[in-house]
């Protein structure tokens, strides 16, 4: 069986108090709140997704906010670096708008591209790069236009226990191209027009410690429960041990650990995030899974209230 994997569906990372997530990540980077719910797995803990105005795969950043939780580790069996991409002449709007709310920036380059780079309020590593392939995100918020707003992933830069491995899964298994190699990276692309960039640093750097400020997760695009189901067989046939399939309510997902130590998740576009509230309401309620949801007084009272709210410049 030979196949190739779209993009990046989704990242999911731990942080630390929700309301200093949620005002970065809309409140500074103008991301729209698509859904307030439950870790499936643990009830009793926040999952914030962020992402476009439609909260389409490729956009969707996630969260597990763990107020007063120990700090992790960035290393080794981790995604090292979150990617964002923006239209074509807002890198220095960017630059600007994270200098005015206080967010030290440095500048690099890779791969012939310029990124803006920075750290989220609980350690989480960010950055920004110009790209004209995407649509643009019609969501404005706290002064973020369309013609400025962050239109999704980039991509990632993945830290790997053993780099090489990784690298075979990435063009073997998943089906993404070899692009070359810069310095200490190398790179792969897939189909999709965002989310579609994986930088692989090609020397390890010592065990991550998953904690506040780390990426728990990174999923990959399945076209529909059908497609999922043939990822499950070809990665099982590969050699990984990969989990049955988990309704998450919004994609079903399945798991599975590379031998760089990274855990990849495979999650269905569909049926995405407005089939419980609507496109316009999405993200202003706390939405329950059924089986949470005789619990809901409990659940309510024992979380942080968290708001959206347009800052102040600092």
């Amino acid at each position: 069986m030979t196949k190739k994997i779209s993009g990046i569906h989704h990242i999911t990372a731990i942080v630390g108090h929700p309301q200093e997530n949620i005002d970065f990540y809309a409140g500074v980077l103008g991301l729209r709140l698509v859904k307030q719910t439950v870790n499936f797995d643990d009830p009793g803990t926040y999952h914030l997704y962020f992402g476009n105005e439609g909260g389409k795969p490729g956009t969707i950043i996630t969260f597990f906010p763990w107020a007063n939780a120990y700090q992790g580790k960035i290393g080794d069996g981790q995604v090292g670096v979150t990617s964002y991409v923006v239209p074509k002449g807002a890198l220095k709007f960017w630059e600007q708008r994270l200098e005015t709310f206080n967010v030290p920036v440095t500048k690099t380059e890779r791969f012939g591209e310029q990124y803006v780079q920075f750290d989220d309020p609980h350690g989480l590593r960010l950055e920004i790069v110009e790209r004209a392939e995407g649509e643009r995100n019609s969501w404005t918020f706290g002064g973020v236009t369309p013609e400025v707003a962050i239109k999704g992933f980039a991509g990632a830069t993945l830290f790997s226990a053993q780099p090489n491995k990784t690298a075979e899964l990435l063009e073997k298994v998943m089906g993404l191209e070899l692009i070359g190699k810069e310095g200490d990276y190398i790179r792969f692309r897939s189909s999709a027009d965002i989310g579609n960039t994986i930088d692989l640093k090609a020397t390890a750097t010592g065990k991550g410690q998953m904690g506040v400020g780390t990426v728990h997760h990174i999923a990959w695009r399945a076209i529909d429960d059908n497609d999922q189901l043939e990822w499950q067989e070809h990665v099982s046939e590969k050699g990984y041990g990969v989990t049955s399939v988990k309704d998450r309510n919004y994609f079903h997902a399945i798991y599975f650990r590379e031998h760089g130590e990274i855990l990849f998740e495979i999650a269905t576009d569909p049926p995405g995030f407005a089939h419980d509230e609507s496109v316009d309401t999405m993200g202003q309620q706390l939405k329950l899974p059924a089986q949470y949801e005789q619990n809901r007084e409990q659940l309510e009272r024992k979380f942080i209230p968290i708001t959206v709210r347009e800052l102040e410049e600092t």
